[in-house]
């Protein structure tokens, strides 16, 4: 199977006063597509900077990072957010929804920047939002729905513009155990279905779930685990 991510001894360093602080310390790791990988580590690890990067929200300090063959490591932020609309979808553990607007527009935002027409974001949020199991809550605002039903929208706006790749931190951090399970079987439903998920979790049982589990430590990988 071919590589979607390909990153080579990725380092990140951040200024903090005087010092330099190293975060990431020389990572290497390939992913294939349609892999399922779980990222695990404790606070300072490393993980939610090596999402960021590999979610194109940041570049890094050195080393190679080839995206669906492309090198992204030197993009401009320009060139950046265009990658990261045609071939990542987001799910965050706040959801991060627009209060005021529906669903159906929550979904069909990403589709806004990718220039889509408005009769194609509707029609594609339609059927987005008919897969995620909220046919009949399409108009409804966020402060409408439930925790379980507002992460449906927030995984049917990651799931707008086909992306390659799925990328969830936490994804069911603010959920009840309930909604939780939901939420997860979902996003393992578009894994078996050819997208590439990657998790960040602290969640043991979430990252068990997974085909790969990944662990970091100190900035660096000290497990990586194929089921």
């Amino acid at each position: 199977m071919s590589l979607v991510i390909d990153i080579k001894a990725i380092r990140r360093d951040f200024p903090l006063g005087q010092e330099i602080v190293k975060v990431l310390k020389g990572i290497d790791l390939q992913i294939k597509k349609g892999e399922y990988v779980a990222l695990m580590g404790p606070s300072g690890s490393g993980k939610s900077t090596l999402m960021n990067l590999l979610g194109c929200l940041d570049t890094p300090t050195a080393g190679s990072y080839l995206l669906s063959g492309q090198d992204v490591s030197n993009m401009s932020d320009d060139e950046l957010a265009e990658i990261r609309n045609k071939e990542i979808g987001f799910v965050f553990q706040t959801f991060n929804l627009l209060p005021r607007t529906t669903a159906l527009d929550n979904v069909a935002l990403p589709m806004v920047y990718a220039g889509a027409t408005k009769t194609q974001r509707t029609k594609r949020a339609q059927e987005v939002l008919t897969d995620v199991g909220l046919a009949d809550r399409m108009d409804h605002r966020p402060n409408q729905l439930s925790g379980g039903q507002r992460q449906r929208v927030a995984v049917g706006r990651a799931l707008v513009n086909k992306p390659s790749i799925i990328l969830a931190d936490e994804p069911t951090g603010n959920l009840d155990s309930t909604s939780g399970i939901e939420i997860v079987r979902l996003i393992e439903n578009l894994n078996k279905a050819g997208l590439t998920l990657i998790v960040v979790t602290h969640d043991r049982k979430l990252g068990n779930r997974s085909d790969r589990l990944i662990r970091l430590l100190d900035g660096k990988i000290i497990t990586d685990e194929t089921k």
